[in-house]
């Protein structure tokens, strides 16, 4: 056993996922010193980027929240206020559309910035839910200017609830009676046409990989408003660059991060979280320990006291992704043409294995991310692990599954991108066991999910069975998405830094 006790901290993280980099900078900011350990050569996780023959892909995230300004996002804008707490400058570029929806019965809406445009193009489709329609956004605005009031913090941080319900208490109470609603209900309280129900469907599963009546309010809220305030927000250089920043905080304050360090045990005593060890026997030791990984990796994998697991059926467990990155020649993409896109061809099938096609031009916004005269296209549609476990990694048949399905993916997009087969001059394919094995996720699970019926306040907090070991990610409040496990990370922050006497400032 090796033991190394002179790179120990105050607070040691298991991963460099936005979640983890986020309470990492935050804590190292105050002066709590942290290590950060990454299995992969890079930062990020699903947020990371990567290089292949001049161009640069995004592994995952490409639709951003949180870069607006105080005066249109209020509380919301948390990239803006972590990077300008940190003194570290991401640069991004607007993205006028969120995402260009592409659905049955050659129904086509772009969620546009400009809320009045997008209420008046959904009403002009079902002129006769316009009142509908309005009702319920205006439900979302309303959830979101409450959000957008409050600052961010731990739900376990008592300090912070008194505070915070003190300063605004019809808030906080009207937040607390909002976070046991769903979208799906609140819409059906307005909305009887079954086409426009699903359209909120696909507004929910656009991010959640869920219908809307599965999906939070409060969640809904955030994403699905903020895009008309905050806006979509795009980093220069990929989304890599949101992690980059996280790192040159951490590191500018003081603070480590080990790459090609992949953690195999958190090491646990009396019920207390101590360290952790490696993959080459060495050990670390901390006074707590922050686990970015799934709660079923951190529980049934990382922590090998087998009376801490986690039944698989605690949560739904949502799907992983077969992703395309595709360089194309630049003429497949027309003028005009928006960022991202969500296409369906049937409504009965949206929510099944594949059923509905991500995709992103991020080159459209940035045009350095490929060489010139190129474009980038990254497709993807949801796949499970035990769809290619039959296959050995690297054979044939595997490839040649993988080309099988990649040119079905690339057929439908076609629909929206005539030639695009024809364009291809890289291609770059990820099944759902390139996810288990890369980002060291669960059968490479988008996550945890909520079950119908539960309130968002019954997912996971930061605090754990495990004394001394905290959770950050999307297994934890408030759930899926880069500005959703931003949060994980400022309130898992400001919890340890309460905790080690040295409470956070303010984020302004």
């Amino acid at each position: 056993m090796n033991v190394s006790a002179d790179l120990s901290a105050d607070v040691i993280v298991i991963g460099s996922g936005v979640g983890g980099l986020t309470a990492a900078a935050l804590l190292q900011e105050r002066g709590i010193s942290t290590l950060v350990f990454e299995k992969n050569r890079y930062a990020g996780g699903s947020c990371s980027s990567f290089q292949r023959e001049g161009y640069r892909f995004d592994a995952g995230a490409s639709v951003f929240y949180g870069f607006g300004d105080n005066s249109s996002s209020g509380t919301l804008n948390l990239h803006t206020r972590i990077f300008r707490k940190l003194d570290i400058e991401v640069l991004t570029i607007f993205d006028p559309v969120q995402i260009h929806y592409h659905l049955p019965g050659g129904f086509s809406l772009p969620a546009s910035y400009n809320q009045q445009a997008f209420l008046d193009a959904l009403a002009a489709r079902f002129p006769h839910e316009s009142d509908g329609i309005r009702k319920f956004y205006h439900e979302l605005t309303e959830v979101y200017d409450i959000l957008s009031a409050l600052p961010a913090g731990s739900l376990e941080d008592v300090t912070h609830l008194l505070s915070v319900g003190a300063a605004h208490p019809l808030k906080t109470m009207a937040l607390a009676l909002k976070s046991f609603r769903s979208m799906g209900k609140t819409a059906r309280s307005y909305i009887k046409d079954e086409e426009l129900l699903h359209f909120i469907d696909i507004e929910a599963y656009s991010w959640a990989v869920q219908d809307a009546l599965a999906t939070p309010l409060v969640n809904a809220s955030i994403c699905l408003a903020d895009r008309h305030f905050g806006g979509i927000n795009y980093p220069i250089g990929g989304s890599g660059a949101i992690p980059d920043g996280l790192c040159k905080g951490i590191r500018k304050f003081g603070g480590r991060i080990c790459y090609q360090s992949e953690v195999t045990e958190i090491l646990v005593s009396n019920g207390e979280a101590r360290g952790v060890r490696l993959a080459d026997g060495t050990e670390y030791y901390a006074k707590a320990v922050i686990s970015n990984a799934t709660v079923w990796d951190t529980f049934n994998r990382l922590v090998i006291d087998s009376r801490y697991r986690v039944d698989e059926k605690r949560f739904l467990r949502a799907p992983s992704w077969f992703q395309l990155f595709l360089g194309v020649d630049a003429s497949v993409i027309p003028e005009g043409f928006h960022m991202h896109h969500i296409l369906v061809d049937d409504w009965k099938s949206y929510n099944q294995l594949g059923g509905t096609i991500y995709f992103s031009a991020p080159t459209i916004l940035d045009p350095s991310l490929a060489p010139p005269g190129r474009h980038i296209v990254h497709a993807f549609v949801t796949g499970e692990v035990e769809e290619w476990q039959h296959y050995e990694r690297g054979s044939s048949a595997y490839l040649a599954a993988k080309d099988e399905v990649a040119a079905g993916i690339i057929f439908r997009i076609e629909r929206i991108l005539p030639g695009l087969s024809k364009a291809v001059k890289l291609k770059v394919l990820a099944t759902p066991l390139t996810h288990e094995r890369y980002l060291n996720r669960f059968k490479g699970s988008y996550g945890p999910l909520l079950k119908p019926g539960q309130s968002i306040l019954q997912k996971p907090q930061n605090t754990t069975p495990i004394k001394n070991l905290f959770a950050v990610g999307d297994s934890t409040f408030p759930g899926q998405g880069v500005i959703a496990v931003t949060y994980s990370g400022v309130s898992c922050a400001s919890l340890i830094a309460r905790k080690f006497g040295k409470p956070l400032d303010p984020l302004v």
